[in-house]
């Protein structure tokens, strides 16, 4: 090939290499934006929903390995939190346990029927505390020939009571389904009485966590809401669906355009490659 026809074609593909590369370089990748979000919070913030108070308590941002390219890609989230004033909450108390009702510690005791409507509360007596209160006895209880005793020590003589004769009778209460008791600071239902346990209900205030990824779905009552976090700093939710898909529609079709650049760039670099190959080699005439 003549180098001078080369050096023309050389020419001719740089120039448009080098035209498309600055489009690539100059060309700025849109971003997904709302001007008019139905909100618009930093962290700490409090705002209204479809009747509900909710409280904006963090958001992050955060590097994770893999994004585009093969780089590091920055993601952002975020959390909300709200407090349901009259949240239902189920609890079992197991044949045995020890529960908190009222201002006492009581035993559970369930009978062994299927079909039972009630079981029985009895009084969990603090033994401990009674003897440290008595100054003449031991402070632990001594097993002889399989019965337990106190060991009382008066005038310089030991005297042995019987455990079940020293200690109070334990107060029991029967309960039955359908009544209501005081645990924990909470008036509580009995819902239920099986063999293994009791089931019990109450109503009470929950927190509840949101988490909100970045251009992910958020419900907040009955509305759907999409997230999208502008900034390291705040968390913007908006209805527009039809606006976030126009513009990532938008997205992909730049993206689309920047590779086809891309593809003629490295199709021009190859093309003059070889122009400048074939251009130095010798002739055979």
């Amino acid at each position: 090939m003549q180098r001078r026809a080369a050096a023309i074609y050389v020419a001719f593909f740089l120039v448009i290499g080098a035209a498309s590369y600055s489009l690539i370089a100059t060309a700025q990748t849109p971003e997904i934006q709302f001007q008019n979000p139905d909100y618009s919070v930093s962290q700490g913030d409090t705002f209204d929903a479809n009747g509900q108070t909710y409280n904006v308590s963090s958001i992050s941002a955060t590097e994770e390995e893999g994004g585009h390219g093969g780089g590091a890609t920055l993601v952002r989230s975020g959390e909300m939190t709200y407090t349901e004033q009259s949240a239902e909450y189920t609890e079992t108390w197991e044949n045995n346990s020890s529960v908190t009702v009222g201002d006492g510690n009581w035993t559970v005791l369930v009978p062994e029927d299927s079909n039972a409507s009630q079981f029985t509360l009895r009084q969990d007596v603090d033994r401990t505390q009674i003897l440290e209160q008595d100054p003449n006895a031991d402070n632990e209880t001594v097993t002889r020939n399989g019965q337990e005793y106190v060991v009382q020590n008066e005038g310089g003589s030991t005297t042995l009571i019987l455990a079940d004769e020293y200690f109070p009778t334990p107060e029991t209460r029967q309960v039955s389904v359908g009544e209501s008791l005081q645990y924990q600071g909470n008036q509580t239902n009995v819902e239920n009485v099986t063999e293994s346990g009791v089931e019990v209900t109450w109503t009470a205030p929950r927190t509840n966590t949101i988490e909100a990824s970045d251009d992910g779905n958020v419900t907040l009552g009955d509305q759907t809401y999409l997230a999208h976090f502008p900034d390291n700093e705040t968390m913007q939710l908006t209805s527009d669906f039809e606006n976030y898909q126009a513009q990532q529609e938008e997205i992909e079709s730049f993206h689309t355009r920047e590779n086809g650049l891309w593809g003629i760039v490295i199709l021009c670099g190859s093309v003059v490659a070889l122009l400048v190959g074939l251009a130095f080699l010798p002739s055979r005439y």
